[in-house]
């Protein structure tokens, strides 16, 4: 059976490198063929889908997912979409997409399964609803740096007047390419987002062995950087690592709703495991629709397989591996409504030392409420933290020659991530 994608990343460079023709696009990969798609869905059956969709699937939660684009009328999609909006500054609206990331994504949150007579790719949340929030993400036209932040930006703020309860976004873009002040103002709005009961959650970025390099928004404050796992809960070698991992969730052999000829895509990266994270939130929010933001985080954060190492978290799967399906049926005391379980920080730098791969995060502890229920429930799954190396991402500017050694740097454009890639 054969399974195609497009490579979720795309260096989009300055603006005389675009006059010119040179454009770097997705690359494809072979497609999936017909037949039941849920039995290669592996995390929905590690992660006991089955069992917690008898307690909750997310009903009466909507997550809006910020990406580049959506397929609307995908089968195992149809009735999952809400009203959307359109920040690229594109054509097309959001019913068109450069790449089938932001349907995948959905597909991971909220899939109903409902293709080919309930065969089809099921989300980890199948009756949460999604609010498609269009951004440019660079799959169409290049993008610069404070279009990026700020479109998403716009995003958050619409969503949280839209009522959505999380936000997803498997998006990012190189600290080291941004200005401080596009950085603060969006700081600014993430902060507004958690303080009127949203919670966000981002992608840490797929660049482990290539810089490690942090990105934003995931590295931002009152945000939820989400890393990767494999089969074997530990984190894989190109999740990023650093104080920005707050948790993991799988993130290899994704398969899930796409835009493709079949209309099914295997992936892998660390969006996939932000979509899960956000998903999980809905099943317990759905549940407990009058704890807040902070309520549940805690309580994943609570419940979460801790790392093996010892420690509170690491850099590797930060608090550990999400269990939506402890966090519902052993949930804990909440804690309080108004105080994040994760300690307050500045945005964290391009490069540290504290952000280098297998390396401990600052002593901090969650804000845990005493007698909350074990790290590692019996039977449950626990995590080893990674060794693994570093990935980067960066400004590319293009330098172009002219008379008397006159040199002109057209525009600054940066790589931005979708923290995504398809599979081998």
């Amino acid at each position: 059976m054969g399974r195609t994608n497009t490579r979720a990343r795309l260096r989009v460079f300055a603006a005389s490198l675009v006059a010119v023709g040179v454009v770097i696009g997705p690359v494809a990969a072979p497609a999936i063929a017909d037949g039941p798609i849920r039995p290669d869905q592996w995390h929905l059956d590690a992660m006991h889908a089955p069992e917690m969709w008898k307690t909750s699937k997310g009903d009466g939660i909507t997550v809006a997912v910020i990406d580049g684009g959506f397929k609307l009328d995908h089968p195992d999609l149809a009735g999952q979409f809400l009203p959307g909006k359109d920040f690229s500054g594109g054509s097309g609206g959001v019913g068109s997409y450069g790449d089938g990331h932001g349907t995948q994504m959905a597909s991971l949150i909220a899939g109903t399964g409902k293709s080919a007579g309930g065969t089809g790719a099921y989300g980890l949340a199948p009756g949460a609803k999604i609010l498609p929030l269009k951004i440019n993400n660079g799959t169409v036209g290049p993008v610069v740096s404070t279009d990026f932040l700020g479109q998403v930006g716009q995003a958050v703020t619409y969503a949280v007047d839209q009522g959505a309860k999380v936000v997803n976004i498997s998006q990012g873009i190189s600290a080291v390419s941004t200005s401080p002040g596009d950085v603060d103002k969006l700081s600014k709005t993430l902060a507004m987002a958690r303080s009127k009961g949203v919670l966000v959650v981002s992608s840490v970025g797929n660049s482990a062995q290539d810089g490690n390099l942090a990105e934003y928004p995931s590295a931002l404050p009152d945000v939820v950087g989400v890393g990767a796992v494999g089969r074997d809960v530990v984190a894989t070698s190109e999740s990023q690592q650093g104080p920005q991992v707050v948790l993991a969730a799988p993130g290899v052999d994704m398969v899930e709703a796409c835009t493709g000829n079949t209309g099914y895509c295997k992936s892998h990266g660390t969006s996939d495991a932000a979509a899960l994270v956000s998903a999980s939130a809905a099943l317990v929010w759905s549940v407990h629709k009058d704890w807040t933001a902070n309520q549940v985080l805690r309580v994943l954060i609570n419940t979460a397989s801790k790392p093996t190492d010892g420690s509170v978290r690491n850099n590797d799967v930060g608090y550990g591996v999400v269990r939506p399906r402890v966090a519902l049926t052993d949930p804990g005391d909440p804690g309080p409504a108004d105080v994040s379980p994760v300690p307050a920080a500045d945005p964290v730098p391009a490069a540290s030392p504290s952000a280098s791969a297998g390396s401990p995060a600052p002593a901090a502890s969650p804000s845990v409420p005493a007698g909350s229920p074990s790290a590692v429930a019996a039977g449950a799954p626990t995590v080893a933290a990674s060794s693994g190396s570093s990935g980067s991402g960066g400004v590319l500017p293009v330098v172009g020659g002219g008379a008397a050694g006159l040199v002109v740097v057209a525009a600054v454009v940066v790589l931005v991530r979708r923290r995504r890639r398809a599979a081998a």
